[in-house]
């Protein structure tokens, strides 16, 4: 028992999520008569879910910092509907809108950072003055009507890697990016063992490595197989590899960056993160501008897969997105979260829908199962923490990743030295 806690990171208990996200494909698998591990399922599971788990990569980060966004649904249609617009009436090459869109929503983001950090108007008021704001743009310049969008742009939200080399039956660099991923995970398996021993620490006995990187990998290996043999013209989604990239360059940057560091600090105690020399203004304005980048990157990738942008995209995307982050085990009151955990909450209610729908459950039904599990799973998370245990996904992340930065002390006299090495309490 003790050998199988080490392989999977700590007490069994914690590791809620994953467990759960296995449970559901695994049931939905049989239900559905193996429907769910198909290559034209799992294509469709990424191509359908990837804008909200790009909006969940940015929300993580504001609720973390103690702040709430609701505008993210109208962001994205505002930006949609100017950036199709830019290419149907501008002529505008769509390499040039994806760059017009990007900076429309760091425009849209710095003008609520504005007033979020430097006026002090809570960030869910501005943000719910924003949702109706951009909604109303989106209507008043598309005029209530669809706006269609080069095949070219389409590459961003239903485009895959193209079929390169020999003809094997397989895409090649499908094959390719699993085997280089693999890789990524053995060389940075062994890069910790390394440090560990530099800083006297005890590494994990061999056989135990051995068997976490061959779940890690053979995993990594079935998923990249049932994307390289879809059908012809198939294989990993484009936006797979948008969000895949965001993933690590966001789990980087929380974890590994002073900037990171300070998010945490702010969320979890911002008197005493101001006391350390964080300076909070400057990391509320961040966090909102780049919330809303996001949100017009996951709306352009949504016209792509749509081939049109239209008055209604963008609808309800913020509820996923927040649900997507509390089910990934982040901290209503802040300071607590990860990049990670919330990709993972987002995949757990992608392949509940995604099962649901696959099974013929109606709509209704789909709703209230989908609220039931986020109540429980944000439950659970409370509870665990009553009772002085982990939250869900942080133990989940012990052991993968270095410990990130948390919330300074709420004593004055330790807030400097939490702030130099903060760590989330996870």
């Amino acid at each position: 028992m003790d050998t199988l806690k080490k392989i999977f990171g700590g007490d069994f208990r914690q590791l809620g999520m994953i467990l759960a996200l296995i449970a559901l494909v695994a049931v939905f698998q049989a239900a559905t008569g193996g429907s769910v591990l198909t290559p034209t399922n799992l294509m469709n599971l990424m191509n359908g879910n990837a804008y909200i788990l790009v909006l969940a990569v940015g929300m993580v980060l504001v609720i973390i910092a103690g702040h709430i966004d609701l505008s993210v649904g109208s962001v994205a249609a505002a930006v949609g509907i100017v950036v199709a617009l830019a290419m149907q009436d501008g002529n505008v090459p769509w390499p040039l809108a994806i760059l017009l869109g990007l900076g429309l929503g760091a425009l849209i983001g710095a003008w609520q950072g504005f007033w979020v950090a430097y006026v002090g108007i809570p960030a869910f008021i501005v943000t719910l003055a924003g949702m109706l704001i951009f909604r109303g743009v989106n209507q008043y310049i598309g005029q209530s009507n669809s706006v269609p969008v080069p095949d070219g742009f389409q590459v961003i939200g239903a485009g895959y890697l193209p079929e390169v080399g020999p003809d094997t039956g397989y895409n090649n660099l499908t094959l390719l990016l699993g085997l280089a991923l693999c890789a990524f995970i053995v060389a940075n398996e062994l890069k910790v063992r390394r440090q560990d021993r530099a800083i006297g620490l005890t590494p994990l006995p061999m056989p135990i490595v051995v068997t976490r990187l061959v779940l890690l990998c053979g995993a990594v290996l079935y998923v990249t197989y049932l994307f390289a043999t879809g059908r012809q013209g198939t294989s990993v989604p484009v936006a797979a590899i948008i969000l895949g990239v965001l993933v690590l360059v966001y789990s980087f940057v929380s974890s590994k960056t002073i900037l990171g560091r300070h998010v945490y600090a702010v969320g979890g105690n911002r008197h005493a993160a101001e006391l350390s020399g964080v300076r909070s203004k400057r990391v509320n304005f961040l966090v909102m501008m780049n919330m809303s980048v996001l949100a017009a990157l996951a709306g352009m990738m949504f016209v792509a897969r749509s081939g049109a942008s239209g008055p209604f995209d963008g609808t309800g995307w913020e509820l996923d997105a927040i649900a997507a982050v509390f089910i990934g085990g982040a901290a209503v009151s802040g300071g607590v979260g990860t990049v990670v955990g919330s990709i993972v909450g987002g995949l757990v209610m992608a392949v509940l829908n995604n099962g649901l729908q696959l099974l013929g459950v109606g709509a209704d039904a789909q709703a209230i199962i989908k609220g039931l599990v986020l109540l429980l799973a944000v439950a659970v998370d409370v509870w665990n923490k009553t009772q002085g245990r982990p939250s869900i996904i942080g133990h989940l992340m012990k052991g993968m990743s270095k410990p990130q930065a948390a919330a300074p002390s709420t004593e004055p006299a330790s807030a400097p030295a939490a702030a130099t090495d903060p760590k989330p309490a996870a």
